[in-house]
């Protein structure tokens, strides 16, 4: 084999490793605690702020006061016409809080 077939059996082979491996780290954070803990915040924050905008009748900017400390790196995203807040922690989870005027808001099934 000379340096030009090793060269190009990494270059098949490199991206594919590459890839496992990143894989491999996602899957392994998403299932650990701290997967767990993202997804139990995104859900927290879905219903907080669900309950803030569409019970309470709060514009955004004054449900963002509601944040528990730690809860920064969840992002916040509102349908307002179908009075819903989509609550997501990045590449870990993501949970979406809905309102019913006969029941408030609950979180839709993950």
């Amino acid at each position: 084999m000379n340096a030009r077939q090793g060269f190009n059996r990494w270059w098949i082979w490199g991206p594919v490793l590459l890839l496992s491996l990143l894989a491999g780290l996602w899957l392994g954070l998403k299932y650990s605690s701290i997967g767990k803990r993202a997804e139990l915040g995104a859900g927290y924050m879905a219903h907080v702020v669900c309950s803030c905008r569409y019970v309470g009748n709060r514009d955004m900017a004054s449900c963002e006061t509601d944040r528990e400390p730690g809860t920064e790196i969840v992002k916040l995203v509102d349908d307002e016409q179908r009075r819903r807040i989509t609550a997501s922690v990045p590449l870990l989870s993501s949970r979406t809080a809905t309102y019913d005027p006969e029941y408030g808001c609950s979180l839709d099934k993950p």
